[in-house]
């Protein structure tokens, strides 16, 4: 297990014990890398800049870290040919208007002078180079579009809507919505995401493909705040907060997000089985428990 602890804590993997090695470096420390590698059946690359925040106030880090992250784990992986399953995000659909998504519709992206889709287009880049590392270089590799997993452990600080609405729900102090409230999100349990990841690099014959891990349920944004504020037994009220006034002038947002599994499903026969209130309770009751700042 490698990660630079730069949106993570320790404490997340305390209960692994000594089931697992940690090794706290960038996935870019090649030294670091490539003897982990080495020792591996398989490579599961999450390492990525992660929230909104982070992708509109700091865009030369989100492309660098995404793309060179991604390129130096597949370099790792060449040489010896290991399995490496590439997290994605539903962000690569973009503007589309087509929903639910599909792994092979066409992908709609905003201009370029709009930051926010510099995220979406370096995890882009990010599936053309583990697809390519599998056409030209042997390496199998394959994409998964995560859509918005939430869960114990998750942070607020990046954008991160679940776990924000929790803080704001349990202090008793409005909840902020960005915009009408009217678009709508997926959200989908961790649990379900890591079931379908080990199901996933356990099956032959898979390099080269692009899978969606999602939960087709969808839910307006504004009723997932009442959601919240209902399972957290709050006083709490929803403030609707203007795109401009909580990302940038210009910023743009994406209507629905939700998508076809019938890929997934298919190949894996696993269905999503945590619904969205169970996801949000587990979530709400491990802030409770553990009162962490988030």
């Amino acid at each position: 297990m490698l990660d630079n602890l730069s949106s993570g804590r320790l404490e997340n993997i305390a209960s692994i014990g000594s089931a697992a090695r940690f090794v706290e470096a960038s996935v870019t420390d090649r030294a670091v890398l490539d003897p982990l590698v080495d020792e591996a059946d398989a490579v599961f690359h999450l390492a990525a800049t992660v929230g909104v925040y982070n992708i509109v106030r700091s865009p030369v880090e989100t492309i660098a870290n995404n793309i060179n992250g991604t390129e130096s784990v597949l370099e790792a992986a060449c040489p010896r040919k290991r399995k490496v399953l590439i997290a994605s995000t539903s962000e690569v659909y973009g503007k589309s208007t087509r929903a639910p998504f599909r792994e092979d519709d066409d992908l709609l992206l905003g201009p370029t002078s709009k930051s926010r889709w510099s995220y979406a287009a370096s995890k882009i880049i990010d599936e053309f180079l583990a697809l390519a590392y599998w056409q030209e270089r042997g390496v199998p590799a394959l994409a998964t579009r995560f859509f918005n997993t939430i869960g114990p452990r998750q942070t607020g600080r990046y954008g991160m809507v679940v776990p924000r609405f929790l803080t704001h729900a349990l202090a008793g102090s409005n909840l902020p919505v960005h915009g009408t409230g009217e678009q709508s999100r997926s959200f989908t349990y961790v649990g379900d995401v890591v079931e379908w990841l080990c199901r996933l690099v356990e099956l032959p014959d898979i390099a080269g493909k692009v899978f969606n891990l999602g939960n087709p349920s969808e839910i307006t944004i504004r009723a997932l705040a009442d959601l919240v504020i209902e399972i957290a037994g709050s006083s709490s009220g929803i403030d609707l907060i203007p795109y401009e006034e909580a990302y940038e002038p210009g910023f743009e947002d994406i209507e629905r997000r939700v998508p076809d599994i019938a890929r997934i499903v298919a190949l894996t026969g696993y269905s999503p089985r945590t619904s969205l209130r169970e996801a949000i309770e587990r979530t709400h009751n491990w802030m409770l428990a553990e009162r962490i700042p988030t």
